[in-house]
């Protein structure tokens, strides 16, 4: 078994606790189903948000969903000009026999562009 990441991203429709557990449920649920998580499985999961989304902590979400004895922890995002604003993002660390490529990562709404990748120069 090893420890792969599983990352996801969405956006909320307000700053509002109703609208950061909604997107946040939404994701997660997406990222359950795709990758067969089961909570007893999760070392821990990170979720962050843009710095204009502080009305809840996102982890809430998990607890919601049954998530009740896993490692949780949230934080803010780098304030990093002309980023897309309202972004909730999670990042599991998840045990499994699944091969690093057959996870599935999930960017929804108003996130999906964060996955395109960035070109590096140099």
């Amino acid at each position: 078994m090893w420890c792969r990441g599983v990352r996801g991203a969405t956006t909320a429709t307000a700053n509002s606790k109703e609208a950061i557990l909604e997107a946040t449920r939404e994701l997660l649920k997406l990222l359950i189903a795709a990758n067969d998580i089961e909570p007893e499985n999760v070392a821990y999961a990170l979720f962050t948000t843009t710095r204009d989304l502080n009305a809840e902590f996102p982890a809430v979400a998990a607890r919601q969903l049954g998530w009740t004895d896993v490692a949780l922890m949230c934080g803010h995002e780098m304030e990093v000009p002309g980023a897309t604003k309202g972004v909730v993002r999670i990042m599991i660390l998840l045990n499994t026999e699944k091969a690093a490529k057959d996870i599935e990562h999930i960017y929804m709404k108003g996130a999906a562009n964060l996955k395109t990748p960035v070109d590096l120069v140099g």
